[in-house]
C-alpha cells in the first residue's frame, strides 16, 4: 500500500527547501560576500564578459551538504 504519511513529509521538506532557496535568492543582493570570494573568476573584455563563481559554488555546496546530512539523519 502507498504510505501517505511519508509522502506528506517528503512534500513538506521539498516545500521548505524551495522556500529556503527563494529566501536566499531574495537576500542574495544583500549578502556582500556572495559572488565575490577569492576563487571566483571574472573576466571583462571589450565585447565579452565571463563570470564563473567557483569558490561561491563550493561554499554553497558544502553548506547544503551539511544541511542535507542533518535532515536525512534518523
Amino acid at each position: 500500500m502507498f504510505n501517505v504519511s511519508g509522502f506528506g513529509k517528503t512534500l513538506l521538506i521539498i516545500g521548505l527547501v524551495i522556500a529556503g532557496i527563494g529566501g536566499l535568492l531574495l537576500l542574495g543582493g544583500k549578502i556582500p560576500w556572495i559572488g565575490k570570494l577569492p576563487g571566483d573568476f571574472y573576466y571583462k573584455g571589450k565585447h565579452f564578459t565571463f563570470y564563473f563563481p567557483l569558490a561561491t559554488s563550493i561554499v554553497i555546496s558544502i553548506i547544503l551538504t551539511i544541511i542535507i546530512m542533518f535532515i536525512s539523519r534518523k
